[in-house]
């Protein structure tokens, strides 16, 4: 497989040095480039191509949540916010400008690069206490704003497995059904509710907010 080429954006010198070295000694990552803050790291993907963006929220000059939506935009990668923040209301800011994942500061290595290569190839991510912050945010308010009678009941059953953070091999295996079968019925539902990732369809069905 090729590499993977990451852009490392975090204002911190301290983890970016060390995301940097962790990418670098592993064949699977070739970093083309690291950014101090939002605007480094739009010109930085601009310039090189790019497959995946470690993207920071809170930087000096342009913060995360705004280069993300320019990135985005200008399809120059997809972007995988990693950050010591878990607030609400910046995973959904960050969610609707087209992040395909949200990562917690605190992993081991090897869950990182997971992280990233599941982003890679098409699948979106949540931390685990994202998904426990999103699911928990007064649940019964948001209840009825997921419209569950635009989805039959199968619908229903792969939402929720998606919602769970479970990739398409395993909602294929706890169905039982084919990996293509699980596939095709979340491109239809992200069709059917104009949603643009799968972690966009997880954060709409936990919240009731598109």
């Amino acid at each position: 497989m090729e590499k993977i080429r990451v852009i490392i954006a975090d204002d911190d010198n301290f983890v970016r040095d060390g995301m940097r070295i962790i990418l670098s000694v592993d064949e699977e990552f070739d970093v083309v480039g690291c950014a101090s803050n939002g605007k480094e790291a739009v010109e930085l993907a601009g310039k090189h191509e790019t497959d995946i963006i470690l993207m920071d929220i809170q930087m000096p000059v342009m913060d995360g949540i705004e280069a993300t939506g320019i990135i985005v935009e200008r399809n120059l990668g997809r972007v995988l916010m990693l950050t010591t923040f878990d607030d609400y209301d910046l995973i959904r800011r960050a969610i609707e400008k087209g992040a395909k994942g949200y990562l917690i500061k605190n992993h081991k290595p090897e869950v990182l690069k997971q992280m990233i290569k599941s982003i890679y190839f098409g699948i979106g991510v949540l931390d685990d206490s994202v998904l426990e912050k999103l699911s928990g945010k007064t649940a019964n308010a948001y209840a009825s704003g997921f419209c569950l009678e635009h989805f039959t009941a199968r619908e229903i059953e792969i939402i929720e497995q998606v919602a769970e953070g479970l990739s398409n091999k395993e909602i294929a295996s706890k169905l039982f059904i084919s990996e293509g079968t699980v596939k095709n019925y979340i491109s239809n539902i992200l069709d059917k509710e104009n949603l643009p990732h799968r972690t966009a369809l997880a954060v709409y069905y936990l919240t009731g907010k598109k």
